[in-house]
């Protein structure tokens, strides 16, 4: 251990000017034993610096090198484990906590001990010394000393620190004087005793001249006692005169004293009496109220601009009056209670005043609104409560003083303004929606008042039943959606030519004519609506001074809107409004002024959806745009709220427009007697979707559409399917043909984004079937020779080649000439007539494809004619077999044949 100390003394700590103290092999605790030397050390130079320092082997060669340092300074505890057994671990707790198990117990408590005594030595904290024995810290370690070779600094290895401290290092100074002296005494080295003879013989000598010089200044001595006696008996006197002035000084004191007492009694009155009138002009400048404001207050006119003016300065006065900070001890005082009194006596008689007024003003807008009602009766308008409003406005700030003064009558007046609105803007919103129904079914009022009670929603809806028959929900969106039945398209243009005899314009104008009209009427009744909302919503909050933007949006969930709007309804005169916030406080205002919005709004949306489902579209454009534009303006408002509720309704309308449209398309039922044609239900799709294309553009919901779309495009390619395998008048293949070669063309010329997918799988299936029914009918008009071709492939499929097959007797060359025989020119083209006669006959007239699967025919013909002159060629080479015809003759039968008919 003394190697590795000089070694490390020598190595590390010698080059930063540092003394190691004390060593201790450690190993960190519960991990693989890597020795490592924990040592203290302090700085040769001051101030002093004490270190724990963490030496480490180096892992490449023998020497050491320094890993980490702490000062002694950032040492909070030292933990020996166990002050009794003998245990080599012990903790020191820095910034964190380290455990280190010692080799030994005596190195232990020999580095403890160290660190002990640079604690009690250098540091004013102390450090907590946890479970170390008290003889351990009392004791003082042994002083061991080892020398170290020339040149290097004296290291110390343990023991007291003050031994150590007491070596100094000479100077420059007293080694020249030591050298000096020993050149002067050569022999000193070799005979030492003849030098420390020669050194006591020269201290004797300076010993000797230091008493002859005491013993010369005896005199001077002598003289300096002298004047002391001298100076001592000038202090006497000098301490005399100075007792004779003091007791002159005293006299002037007490003079001064009761001069200084005086002036203080006079400061302290004025004082007082400066503060006295302080507090006076405060009562008198804060708590004195104006004649004339008390004039206004007790007698003002509530009914002219100036009387408005001066009863809302006087009660400003009043309120700072009464709100005045009054400072300590002045409401004990019988004026200040009396005139708090008066103010009270003021502020109770002037609420009443303007509580009595602004009822009185309520009541009489609902007088005056109801006057207005028959003008607006025919008209698709609302009255303007923008004058009510605007005169109301006046006493905003009179409000806002009575809601700060007194909430009781604040509140009474809130409730009053709801009970008289909520009567006045549901009569007028009644009659609003009754204008628009009438307006959207295009009946008279006076013929409803025959037929039904006014202003009742159950009449409302029995003269919607009226107005469109008896057999309930209509389910269609135009007069083919209306029938459950489809019909062949020989009837279904019967029934057109038909209804376009019985006027002037078709069933698919009038249709258009009726959803713009009610797309009119709808908008119309939206952009009514939103202005009065939005305005009596912004003369709530101005008028009743209630903050707007003060909460977070989306506060009050959908469904708590919902019960809000109903249960206000069930709201007595004397039942306060919950309310959380100022903002929650205009929404069930609103709620309460406007609930009939929302019953009639959904009235309207079930008229519209009656008379045509089609128009839930037109309503979910409109409601959607609505919605956005007053979620922009305020998320949490009534407005937004209720038309969301509404948008809701309008999409279960839209999504039930299309679950019914799904439901006709599954109950389709086709004509055995008549060709199928185009399916109703793809015509109607293609109607659909034209018409939601022009509806939809640039519109906020067309993600609805586009689920829309999916789920009736495969409603519809399920159904031509259904349909097609249940014809038994029209091939298979040409219902597929016919429908979704319509279903593609529709899709191309709307060019919708979602469908792409779908319209490539209608052109696919409309290209696979039209070649399917072509094959299948090309296989009759040759049907012999295309059996015996069938078999020559057959044998040579089975491995006889085709030189050799005419060697076979089924089908040798005279069997081929017999079979060529039998389709001569003439019996082809009358073949082929035929075929064009079945084709024309399977096909219909609307999708125009007749020439479209000829022209495949005869490609199909003429592939097949190719294929039977390649066969006879190859396997009957030589033998100058040819057919009746030529390609040009096909050709030629092929364009007669069209032409005629």
């Amino acid at each position: 251990m003394t190697a590795i100390k000089h070694a490390l003394q020598r190595d590390i700590f010698t080059p930063n000017d540092e003394r190691l103290l004390s060593i201790v092999n450690v190993c960190k605790a519960g991990k693989k034993k890597k020795n490592c030397f924990l040592c203290a050390t302090v700085t040769t130079e001051r101030p002093v610096q004490v270190k724990v320092v963490k030496v480490k082997k180096s892992d490449k060669g023998d020497f050491y090198k320094r890993q980490i340092a702490w000062a002694l300074r950032d040492l909070a505890v030292v933990d020996a484990k166990d002050a009794i057994k003998e245990n080599p671990e012990f903790d020191l707790h820095f910034e964190k906590i380290y455990k280190w198990v010692a080799s030994s117990t005596a190195e232990k408590n020999a580095f403890i001990s160290c660190i002990w005594k640079l604690n009690q030595r250098y540091l004013r904290k102390k450090i907590d010394f946890v479970n170390v024995s008290s003889q351990l810290l009392e004791e003082l370690p042994k002083v061991t000393e080892e020398s170290v070779p020339s040149g290097e600094n004296q290291s110390v290895t343990g023991g007291d620190e003050e031994a150590v401290d007491e070596y100094q290092e000479l100077n420059a100074r007293e080694e020249q004087d030591i050298e000096i002296m020993m050149e002067g005494c050569e022999y000193a080295i070799s005979n030492a005793e003849a030098f420390a003879e020669r050194l006591s013989r020269e201290l004797q000598v300076l010993d000797g001249a230091n008493i002859q010089s005491i013993m010369a200044s005896e005199k001077q001595v002598n003289i300096l006692m002298n004047l002391l006696d001298e100076a001592l008996k000038e202090v006497d006197q000098i301490e005399l005169k100075l007792s004779s002035y003091e007791e002159m000084l005293q006299s002037v004191k007490e003079q001064m004293d009761q001069i200084s007492e005086s002036n203080h009694l006079i400061h302290l009155s004025n004082t007082n009496n400066v503060k006295l009138l302080s507090e006076i002009e405060f009562l008198v400048n804060h708590m004195d109220l104006a004649k004339g404001h008390i004039k206004a207050l007790q007698e003002g006119d509530l009914a002219s601009s100036r009387g408005i003016e001066a009863c809302t300065n006087a009660a400003d006065a009043l309120l700072q009056c009464m709100n005045v900070a009054l400072r300590p001890g002045h409401d004990m005082l019988l004026a200040v209670k009396q005139q708090q009194q008066r103010f009270s006596d003021l502020r109770e008689h002037f609420a009443r005043r303007l509580a009595s007024h602004l009822n009185n003003v309520f009541v009489q807008q609902g007088h005056d609104q109801s006057s207005t009602l028959a003008q607006h009766s025919v008209e698709l308008t609302l009255p303007n409560h923008h004058p009510f409003h605007r005169d109301l406005l006046r006493y905003a700030k009179l409000m806002e003083w009575l809601k700060s003064t007194d909430y009781g009558k604040y509140e009474g007046l809130t409730k009053n303004y709801m009970d008289y609105l909520s009567r006045l803007y549901e009569r007028e919103i009644k009659d609003f929606f009754e204008v628009a129904k009438i307006k959207m079914t295009g009946t008279t009022k006076e013929s409803k008042k025959f037929a039904t009670l006014p202003r009742k929603e159950s009449a409302v809806k029995q003269e919607t039943e009226s107005l469109h028959g008896s057999s309930g929900k209509l389910t269609g969106s135009t007069s083919s959606l209306n029938k459950l039945s489809v019909q062949s398209s020989g009837n279904r243009r019967s029934q057109s030519s038909s209804l376009l005899d019985m006027g002037n314009m078709s069933a698919s104008d009038l249709d258009v004519a009726d959803r713009t009209k009610f797309d009119k009427i709808f908008e119309q009744v939206l952009s009514e609506l939103e202005p009065l909302c939005l305005a009596e919503q912004d003369f709530i909050s101005k008028f009743f001074k209630l903050q707007q933007h003060q909460s977070m949006p989306g506060t009050m969930t959908e469904a708590e809107d919902l019960d809000g709007g109903t249960s206000s309804r069930q709201h007595n005169a004397g039942t306060p409004l919950p309310v959380s916030s100022e903002k929650d406080m205009i929404r069930q205002m609103m709620i309460k002024i406007f609930r009939c919005i929302e019953p009639e709004l959904n009235n309207l949306i079930a008229l519209g959806d009656k008379i045509d489902s089609f128009n839930s579209l037109y309503m979910l454009v409109k409601m959607s745009h609505h919605v956005w534009t007053a979620q922009n303006v305020d998320p949490a408002s009534f407005l937004s709220t209720t038309l969301g509720n509404v948008l809701v309704t309008v999409k279960r309308n839209f999504d039930k427009c299309i679950s019914n449209q799904i439901r006709q398309m599954e109950e389709v039922k086709i004509s055995k007697k008549s060709k199928v044609g185009i399916l109703p239900f793809v015509a109607e799709f293609e109607e659909f979707a034209g018409l939601a294309e022009s509806i939809f553009k640039n519109a906020e919901r067309r993600g609805d559409l586009d689920k829309a779309y999916t789920k009736l495009i495969r409603g519809v390619f399920v159904n031509v399917e259904k349909v097609a395998n249940e014809s038994q008048k029209t091939p298979r293949d040409v219902v597929m043909m016919e429908n979704f070669h319509h279903i593609f063309a529709t899709l191309s010329r709307l060019k919708i984004s979602c469908l792409e997918a779908e319209k490539k799988e209608a052109k696919q299936k409309y290209t696979d079937h039209l070649q399917s029914y072509v094959i299948y009918s090309l296989g009759q008009p040759l049907e012999k020779l295309n059996h015996f071709f069938e078999g020559v492939e057959a044998r040579v499929a089975q491995g006889i080649r085709e030189e050799e097959v005419s060697y076979q007797l089924a089908f040798n060359k005279q069997e081929l000439r017999k079979v060529i025989k039998e389709y001569p020119g003439k019996e082809v083209k009358k073949g082929l007539d035929n075929l064009y006669k079945k084709v024309d006959k399977h096909l219909c007239e609307e999708e125009n494809l007749l020439q479209v699967v000829w022209h495949s025919m005869q490609d199909e013909f003429i592939r097949q004619y190719k294929h039977f002159e390649g066969l006879i060629a190859r396997c009957y080479p030589g033998s100058g077999v040819t057919m009746e015809f030529t390609i040009q003759d096909i050709l030629d039968y092929c364009s007669s044949i069209a032409q005629s008919h």
